[in-house]
């Protein structure tokens, strides 16, 4: 989750919201990401999607079932379903997000028997940190001057 943090940390850096994302195989990183739904004026270039895309990729397979997936906040519905898709084994999580999440919170997709696969879940892994990330983020963009014209 440390590696997670750190992708969080650097798309904050970006002005992104900091959320940050690792796919591990065999005990070693094939994939990292962080937010860039602004740098990449995409609202699907979530964490979670550009790490699923890159290990597909690093693995030669869509299917990424010796895969476990490390991410700091609990993933949205698109990121839920995109996690069961790729069948990815195991789902760590930092901290929950009770208004747009969709494993614990919200939907609770992997509860649905309409799911297609559902991973082995752990969440709040790393809570604190990546609460504070976001907190954090999400503080000096509510104090930021705007730029509107007068």
């Amino acid at each position: 989750m440390d590696d997670a943090l750190e992708e969080a940390r650097r798309a904050a850096d970006a002005g992104e919201v900091p959320i940050g994302c690792v796919i591990v195989r065999d005990g070693r990183i094939v994939a990292r990401a962080g937010n860039r739904t602004l740098s990449a004026r995409d609202p699907t270039a979530h964490a979670e999607i550009l790490a699923i895309r890159a290990a597909s990729e690093a693995i030669g397979s869509e299917r990424l079932i010796d895969c476990d997936l490390y991410v700091t906040l609990e993933p949205c519905p698109m990121c839920a379903g995109a996690i069961s898709w790729a069948r990815v084994r195991r789902l760590y999580y930092g901290a929950t997000d009770p208004k747009a999440g969709a494993v614990d919170s919200g939907v609770a997709l992997y509860a649905s028997a309409t799911c297609h696969h559902s991973p082995e879940v752990y969440g709040g892994i790393g809570e604190r940190e990546a609460a504070a990330l976001l907190k954090a983020f999400f503080r000096a963009r509510r104090s930021a001057p705007t730029n509107s014209a007068p």
